[in-house]
């Protein structure tokens, strides 16, 4: 099963209960997998007589955002102070939870953080990012990397070295350790994004109020595939998406995204010059 990766990442994590939000006709056989894993895995069988609850949704496919919102409403209903939007092909070790458990409790301030994300090789990748122009994803699209290094390299905060802890308006969906509290001030995912750009969106809607951190103390493991670049469906999609995102914040005129990324710059190179 696919799923077992981040199934046992959450296991030796201090996580109570873990929602399997089902969108997809391609997984239809998903529900029984979990079951026959959860009769065989003496890890889950244990730690479910601790208390550790694992619930199978299936839901017609709205989309990213709407599948996850499913379960970040259920975890409002039960009173979860914290909330982890994972993809399933992530996993991590014991210390990453508990890490960014108590940067939370120390910060009240921090709505929403994002490990060091790695490659299977050990190798970072760069997920942390400024608000992005339509000249950003027009070139990622489009152009030839080497055409816009610079560019892209100034997108992806590449200078900073990913060594420190930062205040990112953009950190990617695949791993969001959200405060509940604040996402009920700002709102849940937008669902008018079914696929992509929906992370941007809260991101920087959370970073707008409180500090969304880029937190390198501890590390993840990301089976990152880019898959829009590669099928021309999913390519597609993200350039609804895109289109969607421009149209809500402003294309050429953007008053946060201006003001969020030259904040971030500006820290930087101060932190680099000292």
């Amino acid at each position: 099963m696919d799923l077992e990766g981040i199934l046992r990442s959450l296991l030796i994590s201090p996580v109570q209960k873990v929602w399997i939000v089902d969108h997809s006709d391609v997984f239809d056989r998903l529900e029984g997998e979990l079951q026959e894993y959860k009769k065989r895995d003496d890890e889950f069988l244990k730690h479910e007589g601790r208390g550790f609850q694992l619930e199978y949704i299936k839901e017609a496919n709205r989309g990213y955002g709407s599948g996850h919102n499913v379960a970040l409403r259920k975890a409002m209903e039960e009173g979860s102070q914290y909330h982890l939007v994972v993809n399933p092909d992530v996993w991590f070790g014991a210390d990453v939870i508990p890490a960014l458990w108590r940067l939370m409790e120390e910060d009240k301030s921090v709505a929403q953080v994002m490990p060091k994300v790695l490659f299977l090789n050990g190798s970072v990748q760069r997920l942390a990012k400024l608000c992005p122009t339509p000249l950003d994803l027009f070139c990622r699209f489009f152009l030839p990397g080497r055409l816009f290094t610079k560019r892209n390299d100034r997108f992806e905060l590449r200078d900073s070295g990913y060594e420190r802890e930062m205040n990112v308006p953009f950190l990617s969906g695949c791993f969001m350790f959200f405060r509940m509290s604040a996402l009920q001030g700002v709102g849940l995912f937008d669902e008018r994004f079914f696929m992509y750009m929906e992370d941007v969106d809260i991101t920087r809607r959370l970073h707008a109020k409180y500090k969304t951190l880029f937190y390198p103390s501890v590390s993840i493991y990301h089976r990152f595939s880019r898959l829009s670049y590669h099928n021309w469906q999913l390519s597609l999609a993200h350039m609804v998406s895109v289109v969607k995102y421009f149209n809500k914040w402003g294309w050429v005129y953007d008053k946060g995204r201006r003001r969020f990324n030259k904040k971030l710059l500006r820290e930087l190179k101060t932190h680099n010059k000292g």
